[in-house]
């Protein structure tokens, strides 16, 4: 066994008659999993060559090198949005309509629903990884966006093979996520029209900077921010799900995200389940309980109460206003309430959800003596924000509407309940 050192890779496409070298790359004599980008992406490849120049091994002798595992990809960011003409990026396809841009909505908002539904999963993987934050900072420093875009270096970089990598490791959180792409596909509460993407930005952002970007910039930006996305919610799968799909394992994998308990063998389900015995980092299910209800649903209820309202609501931060662009912040904090509901009450309704194993469920047979107010708690906490999507409609506009003061209470009243209920587990015997 030995490592590699410099390596020079060969290529040959189809109608090329013979190897071309494309690159030299020095592994540095390095361990571990390595990856590498093909210069100018590789059209129709027919076969890969790679001659080993120098090697080197621990025990001596040699030079040895070895590889025990090689995996290609394809670079598909262009079926992302499913818009572009080219994987290069540098145009729209042909006969790109309003229904595409629609489409793309549609799909972000289902994605959105999904992310928002799985709050009270904030501790483990989304914290240890900092997922949550990379993802889902807001509000979005469209100031920064304006700078960004106006620099062609940095669009260039966004719109080349390494787009999806960059994004991630060099725009920063606040330009970073969900909220990145909602700017670009939804304003003012409505999907952008097809005519401002084939224009230049409006926003004021852009303007008073003399930013000329193009709607064409804005969604090379999107669809690397939408890779990076996807790549972190592969993670924070394959973190909890020891039997993630494949395909997802091996794109975690190949960006180097980390997705075990502390570097080690375990999933982050694993180690739940086994709570109490070696190897897990939980002495007890109690503790488990624990965790779910204080730094899972108390922390995700807390939040939506004293910061998601709370800073707009008190006038704090009037414009500290979660998902702004498509008007959904009502929906963002009701799915809040949903995702502490199916932790509750053991999964998602209509999707698995199995009462009998479910936390409630437990309590009931324990005879926890505040399981009707906790219960109340959190069908009164999702009833008053459906309230104020359904009158208000909007967040934006409306943060100061006594409706909004009476979903905080509610909210707020879950929370007092989420923590008696922590207390309550971790007297259990």
């Amino acid at each position: 066994n030995g490592n590699f050192g410099k390596v020079e890779i060969y290529t040959k496409c189809e109608g090329d008659a013979d190897f071309v070298l494309n690159q030299t790359v020095d592994f540095g004599f390095n361990g571990g999993a390595h990856r590498v980008d093909f210069k100018g992406g590789l059209k129709n490849p027919v076969a890969i060559q790679f001659k080993v120049l120098t090697g080197y091994t621990d025990g001596g002798g040699g030079p040895y090198a070895s590889c025990a595992e090689m995996q290609f990809f394809i670079d598909k960011r262009k079926e992302l949005f499913g818009i572009f003409a080219d994987d290069a990026l540098t145009q729209l396809r042909d006969g790109v309509t309003q229904a595409d841009i629609d489409n793309i909505c549609q799909i972000f908002l289902e994605a959105r629903e999904e992310w928002e539904k799985s709050e009270a999963f904030l501790y483990g993987a989304a914290t240890d990884f900092g997922i949550d934050p990379h993802i889902d900072t807001w509000p979005l420093d469209a100031d920064g966006l304006a700078t960004a875009l106006k620099n062609a270096d940095q669009v260039a970089k966004l719109e080349g093979e390494d787009g999806i990598a960059y994004a991630g490791g060099k725009l920063g959180q606040e330009l970073l996520g969900f909220h990145g792409i909602e700017f670009v596909i939804f304003r003012d509460g409505a999907n952008r029209k097809i005519a401002d993407l084939k224009a230049e930005e409006s926003h004021e952002a852009f303007t008073k900077i003399g930013a000329h970007v193009t709607g064409l910039q804005e969604l090379i930006y999107a669809t690397a921010v939408a890779g990076d996305l996807r790549d972190r919610c592969f993670q924070m799968e394959v973190a909890w799900n020891g039997a993630a799909p494949e395909s997802h394992v091996a794109r975690v994998e190949e960006v180097e995200l980390p997705f075990t308990v502390n570097g080690g063998s375990k999933s982050y389900g694993d180690n739940m389940l086994a709570a109490g015995k070696a190897g897990s980092t939980y002495a007890s299910w109690q503790e488990v309980m624990v965790t779910i209800l204080q730094a899972g649903c108390q922390n995700i209820a807390n939040e939506v109460a004293n910061t998601k309202i709370g800073n707009p609501y008190s006038g704090e931060d009037v414009n500290y206003i979660e998902s702004p662009y498509s008007h959904k912040s009502f929906v963002d904090f009701r799915d809040n309430m949903l995702s502490i509901e199916n932790t509750l009450y053991g999964g998602r309704e209509g999707d698995g959800r199995d009462l009998s194993k479910s936390i409630i469920q437990y309590m009931k047979d324990n005879n926890y003596p505040s399981l009707a107010s906790l219960e109340t708690a959190v069908a009164e906490s999702i009833a008053a924000l459906n309230k104020c999507q359904s009158s208000l409609g909007s967040f934006v506009g409306h943060v100061n509407d006594p409706l909004v003061g009476e979903a905080q209470q509610k909210v707020q009243a879950l929370d007092e309940e989420l923590a008696k209920a922590a207390a309550w587990f971790a007297t259990q015997k």
